[in-house]
């Protein structure tokens, strides 16, 4: 495991009582700490029309992120295909890769927009979807300067891509020999991983997606993580994915029991504890994927927590690398590279 890659998705979220903006001076400043710390890529994401997430434009934030660091990887968690045309997804990312050479990820998706007023709002047909993959190919074209048209700037090497893979995606990345970025249901079914790394052949790369939290107990790294299940258990009842709210208000709610099933599943799928119990659980899900790379998704609403929690992360990578020692699992909880063609 000694060459496990360690990297973070910033979603760009919102807190309760503050301008957007906020969040975005935000995640500027976690890609500078978590370079500072080591970390070997950075994320961004694209949400549209959702209150609790300010990033709608990942090729504008990621100029940001980048101006403000010198070594991390930035890319997209993802750029959504079927909400933009091929050819000016290509131009947005070779100009990212002419700004900062050497350095740019381009991570693709094929969800459409979130509420049927957003997916109108994008143009987006209800088979935009199905396009992905001539998109994708189209896309790829474009980077490689083979397209009908020369993408421009034109670059010496073009960002590689990454097929942000649920459901049918990890179809595509294993078609198109791509890496897969892989989350949910896909990290415990190794079976199809493996069928993945058979048709993706050289291509193949697995970067395992999932909430970490890191604290001083159990119980503390579970409710740092409360803020983010609440949000997204309210989204199933409202339609609208909310700006997190501080522990002190989540934990003054009286949840139903509905959502406090819904709040337990999501934890549940998380990965949560100590240093050490943290760094058993992904022992575990590195045994059972095979992944090559950890990218942590983790939100939490106050700044000194979620700065804590990524230096913390960063020291378990660092024992999980290592094959230290390890203590047994909670029974609470559950169960890429930095190379450039990466």
């Amino acid at each position: 495991m000694t060459t496990v890659r360690l990297s973070l998705l910033d979603r760009t979220r919102t807190r309760a009582g503050e301008p957007d903006s906020a969040a975005l001076h935000r995640t500027v400043a976690r890609a500078r700490n978590v370079e500072r710390l080591g970390y070997d890529r950075f994320w961004v994401a694209e949400h549209h029309g959702v209150p609790g997430v300010a990033s709608g434009s990942p090729g504008v934030l990621l100029a940001a992120v980048g101006a403000a660091t010198d070594r991390i990887r930035i890319g997209s968690g993802g750029v959504m295909l079927p909400n933009h045309a091929p050819l000016v997804v290509a131009e947005q990312f070779l100009m990212l890769e002419g700004l900062h050479p050497g350095r740019v990820d381009l991570g693709v998706g094929r969800s459409l927009g979130f509420t049927p007023a957003v997916r109108r709002a994008l143009r987006a047909g209800s088979s935009a979807a199905d396009r992905f993959g001539d998109d994708l190919a189209e896309l790829r074209a474009f980077l490689a300067g083979t397209g009908p048209i020369t993408a421009r700037p034109a670059v010496d090497v073009p960002p590689p891509v990454f097929v942000l893979a649920m459901q049918r995606g990890l179809d595509f990345a294993a078609s198109a020999g791509l890496p897969a970025v892989v989350g949910g249901p896909l990290l415990h079914d190794p079976d199809a991983l493996q069928r993945y790394r058979e048709a993706a052949g050289d291509g193949a790369y697995v970067v395992a997606s999932a909430d970490i939290m890191v604290a001083e107990s159990a119980d503390r790294a579970r409710e740092l993580l409360l803020p983010e299940a609440w949000a997204m258990v309210r989204s199933r009842e409202t339609g609208a994915f909310a700006p997190l709210e501080s522990i002190d208000t989540v934990l003054a709610h009286s949840p139903t029991p509905r959502q406090r099933e819904r709040i337990e599943a999501w934890l549940a799928n998380a990965v949560y504890g100590t240093a050490d119990q943290v760094a058993q659980q992904l022992h575990v899900l590195l045994e059972r994927t095979g992944a090559d790379e950890i990218m942590a998704t983790t939100s939490t609403y106050a700044d000194t927590d979620r700065d804590a929690a990524d230096a913390a992360l960063a020291a378990v990578m660092t024992q999980v690398r290592a094959g230290a020692s390890l203590t047994p699992p909670r029974t609470a909880g559950p169960a890429a590279p930095h190379r450039r063609d990466r």
